[in-house]
């Protein structure tokens, strides 16, 4: 564990509100980064992720200061936010709520013009592989996003997923190359429009 993950760890087992304000502060971009490439959808990863940090409060509530020390953060976090996409998509399969997503009804609201957010996130390349993510099976693209999105070591992502390191490299592996078919797919057939 890094030192700053240590001073974390510290404040939290010391002072629970204290440490868990510097806990979102330091790992929120991550959280909804992740929320992001799974999901394809800024609104979902904005729900998804104070859903993500409401459950870390109340299970850090119930953790003894000891068990608190003990905590690898990011991996923790992570864990949290892959168990509430998941719930996500059970309960969206089981309830659907609408066949028309927001995204795509919002064409009929009379302001079009995206917001700042919106323009930095929807760059031509960063569509096509966001579309491209979430072709991807569910336990590729959880692992995919957690190790070239967020960053995280095998080792972390395997105690995230709760699988063995061996299966998360091959989960990334069998990911990436998808993706790469993907979008090659993609590539020559806008090359084939283009002509």
């Amino acid at each position: 564990m890094d030192d700053m993950a240590e001073q974390l760890t510290e404040r939290l087992a010391s002072d629970l509100d204290d440490g868990f304000t510097e806990l979102v502060r330091g790992h929120a971009s991550a959280v909804r980064s992740f929320l992001f490439r799974v999901s394809g959808s800024a609104t979902e990863a904005d729900d998804l992720g104070q859903d993500t940090f409401l459950r870390a409060y109340s299970a850090l509530r119930d953790y003894s200061p000891e068990r608190r020390r003990k905590l690898k953060p990011r991996a923790w976090l992570m864990t949290i936010a892959a168990n509430v996409w998941r719930n996500h998509v059970r309960t969206r399969v089981r309830h659907p709520v609408s066949t028309t997503r927001a995204e795509d009804a919002c064409g009929s609201w009379p302001d079009k013009s995206p917001g700042p957010e919106e323009r930095a996130a929807t760059s031509a390349d960063r569509a096509v592989l966001v579309a491209a993510l979430t072709e991807l099976p569910e336990k590729h693209r959880v692992a995919v996003v957690m190790r070239y999105v967020v960053g995280m070591s095998y080792s972390d992502i395997a105690e995230a997923q709760s699988c063995p390191v061996g299966t998360v490299k091959a989960q990334v592996s069998r990911g990436i190359g998808t993706l790469r078919e993907t979008l090659t797919l993609e590539t020559a057939v806008q090359g084939e429009v283009t002509r």
